[in-house]
């Protein structure tokens, strides 16, 4: 990339390249650049507005036209096949390997690499779903980095994982995108030793286009660091353009980008991280980068720097608004001194280096902000790397220049901008659907396996190609890894404290040293990010109802915001592990296999815990939601599916014994009575809940049923700690005509309520379904959510299938709507439809929306735009293909509307708590109409969005069993009981 730009003065133009990577540019004496293979990408540009698309160059060599008839062609009506153009064959065109991408700088490689989810169709299965809207399955996305000097281990990464092999597993030469110097240097052993064939991609078009996708895809990306302190900022999808990113290599690029594929380079300069380097090694003799910016935070520039106030006494000079210790000149202060280099504290030279340099980038940046009129600015590249100082010294000097109207925003990723931009190039992870910006958001969520703790990105020793190795790695590392890193870290602040208290030493080998001491622990002096794994959903969307879905946060608590409030739910995580432990070892018979993996599990979780503690910003910012399910992700890690699943099935039959006698006993009542006495039964029942140690000990002493009677008689009494019954109790009798004794027609209000349900058993059974089968009797429809994947006794969709059914078996209310409700997502290609009226029907993959569609033309036949009409109405819908559709027993039944219908969705989710922000879109579809949302549990309802306001009516129902959270939020106590409703914004 060319350092010239628009504000350089002349005869700058000779430091062309010197905005090159730095990483690339500390290799330049030893790269050669070879011919580019055929098939490369070819970069067109629209100078005029700055737009730029990638082409694909094609192997033409030895192409030839093929005559053949293709035997996958149908013959015509008339038997003859059609006359399509003849095929052209490319012999020496070759494919590419789209799951993965390289980004090789003269320090770093770095790599990223796609794992599909093998059992996408299986969960898929599991959760009923008879026609994916989303025909593409998830996968994970990978950040790995290695030391370019040792390129050998990442080629041996590769080929242990076999990423460099096309997805059925055959070899073969295959082409992989790559950017950076060492595309070019090292193509040719990636081609000897792995069969790939690189090929190379612009640098700024990937580190934009990079950016881009992060800024799109991932919650808090971008962060603020001053005075110490990180703030990261959530950007609304998609609103983040026009920005200027200033990538600060070896020189310095600032390209503005206006949005997808549009970006301009609009300066530079060719003082840059290189010109920070050199000095420092003139000045220093040190060689290495990072051991040069750990010692940049030690030293006193004022020693060297002439400031203002050794111009004016000490004083501010207060005519034109400059403080005493303002910088005046940078180094001038070594003009009246007669010393020699020898006598100057390294640490001093090189932080004056770091503030010259830093708050000229921050000058230019500003001035290019300013006149493009550009209010975010944010800054990558190889000089940044995480320190500390240099992000406090650019935020200082962005808010100097502008006077506090911006602030400097950094990547959490910054050093693989390139190799996503890259990997963007082949696999595109955004279709068409998704140019909606939240949708894209909410199909990416970053999760963090056990090496993130120590490891940050950076992989040290073979790869792990299974349970067996990770097992191993977790044993070892906390024997070994943890003492040795503990005394290092010891060590390291006795150097830094020595450092501190000599300002000017009598040899500069003592200094050296105290940064060699700095370096031998530079992490220490870094914010190391634990880039995580980044989980791709193609069918999670944002919940349609919510009021404001940019400001939505689902926590109720910011455990950002208060660190006694992090330190105590860390707490609470860590104390749970040896029962999460006995408990994962026991599910699945106490083997001494088993027994093995659950020890490493929890080690891995204290692991995390631990770090969180330390250095809460390394993780980026995770809510109150995002620590629970830390522990669900580290169970699944090392093969734990369910950890649960025998307490819950044998709480499940218990209940379900005892529910005909509780429907009777309900149905026995009057109309208010009987709301009443359901809502005590959602409470009661939600006493349920392994992961509250209040519950674990009543566990010990009373049977299932014994807590539920006592919770029902005495817990569950008004009045309750927050109690809006009565206000919810008034709009759900709205429509209704009752006498003075409670009896009368009793009439919904609400046309589809959708309940998100918590814990298997009595919670489920006895307090969700009865309070289901009221709202079903009033007339109107029920989509009981549950999720997808197991936390905790939390209840799954597979097995709130499994209990609905044998619920059905005993009360003919629930039988009937749940025979309505699979008759009607039958008809409606495998979907639950939106309520009658209330919206249209999406025609589904394959099927064409106008009047040739596939089906419309078909005898008998109902095509979705004919369904789309019928949805306005309750009335028989025809048939489809003359076939009279299933209940859930086998039965005829031929109206899919004829009553109310029960039906069950999966959430997407496997936590124990609700974010809103992504949901499946089997819930997003089931929205359309709905009028009521019913959220249940103290992890949903109290932990996450106990203020989150809705479009619809929302009520929140949960036994509060945490003391310190009963206290904080209501001044309660534990077993409190919350009521919550709030009218919908739109109503």
């Amino acid at each position: 990339m060319s350092a010239v730009g628009l504000d350089e003065p002349p005869g700058v133009a000779a430091a062309a390249a010197a905005d090159e990577d730095a990483e690339a540019a500390s290799a330049a004496d030893s790269i050669s650049v070879a011919e580019e293979e055929p098939g490369g990408m070819e970069l067109v540009t629209d100078g005029s507005n700055g737009m730029h698309q990638p082409t694909v160059n094609l192997d033409i060599t030895d192409a030839a036209i093929s005559q053949e008839i293709q035997p996958d062609v149908a013959p015509g009506v008339n038997g003859t096949r059609p006359k399509d153009a003849p095929c052209i064959v490319l012999p020496h065109q070759n494919d590419y390997v789209s799951h993965i991408a390289l980004d090789i700088g003269g320090s770093l490689i770095k790599l990223i690499y796609f794992s599909m989810d093998d059992h996408a169709d299986a969960a898929a299965a599991a959760e009923g779903s008879n026609g994916p809207r989303h025909p593409t399955r998830g996968g994970k996305l990978h950040f790995v980095k290695f030391e370019t000097a040792k390129v050998h281990e990442c080629i041996a990464f590769i080929e242990a994982k076999g990423l460099h092999l096309s997805r059925d597993g055959s070899g073969g030469k295959m082409r992989v995108k790559a950017t950076g110097g060492g595309a070019y240097k090292f193509a040719e052993l990636f081609k000897e030793r792995l069969g790939l064939i690189i090929e190379g991609e612009d640098e700024m078009a990937c580190m934009v286009e990079g950016c881009n996708f992060l800024l799109n895809a991932v919650r808090h990306e971008a962060f603020q660091y001053e005075n110490g302190q990180m703030k990261f900022v959530d950007l609304p999808s998609a609103e983040h353009y026009p920005y200027l990113l200033v990538s600060i290599g070896s020189g310095v690029s600032m390209v503005r980008v206006d949005g997808e594929n549009k970006f301009t380079r609009v300066s530079g300069t060719n003082i840059g991280g290189g010109t920070f380097w050199g000095l420092c090694k003139l000045l220093t003799g040190m060689d290495n980068f990072d051991d040069i910016l750990s010692l940049s935070s030690l030293g006193d520039n004022s020693n060297v720097d002439m400031l203002v106030g050794d111009i004016y006494g000490g004083r501010d000079y207060t005519g034109i608004g400059l403080s005493a210790n303002t910088i005046a000149s940078s180094f001038g202060k070594i003009i009246n001194q007669n010393k020699d280099l020898e006598e100057y504290n390294p640490a001093d030279m090189v932080q004056s280096l770091c503030r010259m340099i830093s708050y000229n980038i921050g000058q230019l940046a500003y001035l290019n902000a300013k006149r493009y009129n550009l209010s975010r600015i944010f800054f990558g590249g190889f000089f940044i790397r995480g320190h500390p100082y240099t992000m406090e010294t650019i935020s200082f000097a962005i808010r100097f220049w502008s006077k506090g109207e911006m602030a400097a925003m950094f990547l959490r990723h910054e050093g693989f901008l390139g190799a996503v931009g890259a990997f963007m190039k082949v696999q595109a992870l955004q279709g068409p659907r998704d140019r909606d910006a939240r949708k894209v958001r909410a199909r990416f969520v970053e999760r963090f396996s056990m090496g993130a703790p120590v490891m940050g990105g950076e992989v040290r020793g073979p790869a792990i190609t299974g349970l067996p190795d990770k097992i191993s790695w977790v044993e070892k590392f906390v024997e070994v890894g943890r003492p040795a890193s503990e005394a290092a870290k010891r060590e390291h602040e006795r150097a830094l404290e020595q450092q501190r208290r000599t300002t000017a030493p009598t040899d500069v080998s003592d200094a050296l040293a105290a940064a060699a001491a700095a370096a031998a622990q530079r992490q220490q002096q870094r914010i190391n990010f634990h880039v995580g794994v980044l989980h791709y959903t193609p069918s999670s969307e944002p919940f349609p109802l919510l009021d404001d879905a940019v400001e939505y946060n689902p926590s109720t608590i910011d455990i950002n915001g208060d660190p006694a409030e992090m330190a105590y739910w860390i707490g609470i995580l860590q104390d749970q592990i040896p029962q999460v432990v006995e408990k994962a070892a026991v599910s699945e018979g106490g083997t001494a296999e088993a027994q093995r993996r659950a020890a490493a599990c929890g080690k891995a979780l204290d692991l995390h815990l631990t770090r969180l503690r330390e250095k809460p910003g390394a993780y980026g910012q995770l809510g109150l939601a995002d620590l629970f399910e830390l522990r669900e992700e580290c169970l699944r890690e090392f093969g734990f599916q369910d950890v649960y699943r025998k307490d819950k099935e044998r709480e499940n039959g218990a209940a379900l014994e005892v529910l005909p006698d509780l429907l009777t006993e309900l149905d026995a009542l009057a109309p208010p009575q009987r709301l009443l006495a359901l809502v005590q039964g959602v409470l009661a029942a939600n006493i349920f809940d392994w992961g509250a140690k209040a519950c674990v000990d009543l566990y010990q002493s009373a049977t299932i049923l014994e807590m539920y009677r006592e919770a029902r008689t005495r817990l569950s009494q008004r009045p309750w700690r927050v109690d809006d019954f009565d206000a919810f109790a008034e709009v759900w009798f709205s429509k209704s005509q009752l006498d003075s004794d409670g009896q009368g027609k009793v009439v919904s209000p609400y046309q589809r309520a959708i309940m998100f349900v918590d814990n298997a058993g009595a919670d489920v059974v006895l307090g969700m379904i009865p309070f289901a089968r009221e709202l079903l009797r009033m007339g109107a429809e029920v989509v009981l959510v549950a999720n997808s994947l197991p936390a905790i006794n939390d209840v799954t969709v597979a097995e709130l299938r499994s209990v609905v059914a044998k619920a059905a078996e005993a009360c003919p209310i629930i039988r009937a709507a749940r025979d309505a409700a699979v008759a009607a997502e039958a008809a409606n290609h495998g979907r639950i439809p939106p309520v009658p009226g209330s919206g249209e029907l999406t025609p589904p993959a394959g099927e064409e929306s106008g009047p040739s569609g596939s089906n419309g033309g078909e005898a008998g036949g109902t095509s979705w735009r004919q369904q789309r009409q019928l949805c306005g109405h309750r009335r028989r819908s025809p048939s489809q293909r003359g076939r009279r559709q299933k209940g859930m027993f086998g039965e005829s039944y031929p109206s899919p509307w004829r009553d109310p219908r029960l039906f069950i969705a999966a959430s997407g989710h496997g936590s124990p708590c609700l974010d809103l922000r992504r949901l499946s879109s089997e819930v997003a579809d089931a929205a359309a109409g709905t009028d009521l949302v019913v959220i249940e549990g103290m992890g949903r309802a109290i932990h996450t969005n106990y203020y989150t306001r809705l479009q619809c009516d929302t009520l929140k129902l949960a036994m509060i069993k945490n003391k310190h959270l009963a206290q904080s939020l209501f001044r309660g106590d534990v077993y409190d009981c919350v009521c919550r409703f709030d009218e919908g914004m739109d109503t």
